[in-house]
Order: C-alpha cells, then structure tokens, then sequence
C-alpha cells in the first residue's frame, strides 16, 4: 500500500524568533528613548511613546489605505499587462527591440520626482497623475524582466518548438509562458516593493486622499505618532501583498518544491 502522502504546506508570513528579537529590542530602546527626549533637550513630540503610536494607529481611515492599496493594484495590472505586451513584440522584431530598448532604459533613468513633477505640470487629474507616475515607473521593470527572460531560453528548445511549426500564440503559451513564470513572479515581487514606495510620494502632490495624504497631514502637524503609524500601515501592505504573491507562486510552481 503507497505511502500516504502528505498535503502541501502553502507558504504564509512568518516571522522568524531572530526577527521577533530584533522587534522587541527596538521597541524598547523607541520607548526608552521617547522618556530620555526632554532629558537630552529633544521635543516631546518628536520621539513619541509606543502608547502614542498605537493611539495614532487606532485612529487610521481605513478609506485612505483601501485608496491607496487600489492605485497600487490597479497600477500594477496595467504595467505588467504594458510591459508584456511590449516584451513580446520586441521579442518577435529586432529592429523594434534596437529602437525601443534605449528609450525604455533612459524611462528607467528618470528619477521618480521627475516624473511626479512632469505629470503634475502634464495632466489635470490627481488619479491620472498618480497611475501615470506608477505604470511609467513600474511598466519598464516587468518589461526588461519579461525580454531578459525570454531571451534567455535555450535555443535548442526554441528550435525545436519552432520545427512543429506552432502558431504565434502557441509558441507563447506552449513554451515560453512556462520558462518565464518564475522571472514573472520575481518582477511582480520586485515591483510591488517599488510601487509602494512611489505611491506615497506621488499621493503627496495633489491628492486628498490615500496613505500619501495622510502623511502629509501628519507631517504639517508635527505628528510624528501618525507619521510611525502610517509608515506601519505601509510597511504591513507590502507584506500582505508579498504572501499573496508568494501563495499563488507556490501554488503555480509545484514543480520546484
């Protein structure tokens, strides 16, 4: 009788005792520093109590992160969608490929303020303004992620697909949709990071709404507690969608397990 078999363990968020350690090590020396601030001539204000912080979180709109959080995955949709596109034709043209890949490399030189204050001067719209920052900024990466690995399949089976004389479609699909799923999630991973980075400065300009408002809020008040808090709510959006990510890679690349 074969032995039975185990269920597959999906990854989730996990937090290592070196990390949990690193937290609590930190928290007491915030905490300790937030009581010694008027005794080393710093503002009460500028190191507040964990207390504080997490008076501040409780007080978090939820509206202001789902805004946010919408920007960035609607933003990412359309970049990756953009990217491949465009990966896929300069793919299958040469001369496409020598014309566009120094434009997208000069796009990818640009710095970020650059293109908040191009789209500010640009366009009208605060929404338009912030997803044009976002696909310009994000669009590139899943574009030379993409090329870079579908230009890195082995000849051999290239060939050897080509020999069955596949469609264009079937090409794709059949042989290097699979060889670059793995560079795919890697970008998405990638860009994820970037993209929450970007959304918050580019909410700073212009926007009533969003994380990046917020913090603008907090910062012509002088609430560094709302600041901290914010910054959290940031940092645990990034981990939220990193497991989501690294679950459906799990889930689509069994095969590496």
């Amino acid at each position: 009788m074969p032995p039975k078999e185990h269920a597959e363990s999906v990854p989730v968020l996990t937090f290592p005792r070196q990390t949990l350690v690193s937290l609590l090590v930190f928290a007491v020396c915030w905490e300790a520093l937030s009581y010694l601030a008027p005794y080393l001539g710093i503002p009460p204000f500028a190191i507040p109590s964990l207390a504080r912080i997490a008076k501040a979180i409780t007080t978090i709109t939820p509206v202001d992160i789902a805004v946010t959080l919408a920007r960035v995955i609607a933003a990412l949709i359309a970049s990756f969608v953009l990217g491949l596109a465009l990966a896929m034709a300069m793919y299958r043209s040469d001369t496409l490929e020598k014309y566009l890949h120094p434009m997208i490399r000069i796009l990818m030189a640009v710095p970020v303020v650059s293109w908040i204050l191009f789209a500010v001067l640009w366009f009208p719209g605060v929404e338009f303004r912030i997803g044009f920052v976002l696909v310009v900024v994000c669009g590139p990466v899943f574009l030379v992620d993409t090329l870079d690995a579908m230009r890195s399949v082995p000849r051999e089976l290239r060939s050897m697909m080509r020999s069955f004389r596949p469609t264009s479609i079937q090409f794709f699909i059949k042989l290097m949709l699979p060889a670059i799923v793995p560079t795919i999630f890697t970008s998405w991973k990638v860009n994820i990071s970037l993209a929450i980075r970007v959304v918050t400065i580019a909410e700073l300009v212009g926007a009533v709404t969003g994380i990046g408002h917020q913090l603008s809020v907090a910062q012509e008040l002088f609430s560094v507690a709302d600041v901290f808090a914010w910054t959290v709510v940031l940092v645990a959006l990034l981990f939220l969608l990193e497991a989501i990510v690294a679950r459906v890679e799990h889930r689509l690349l069994r095969w590496r397990a």
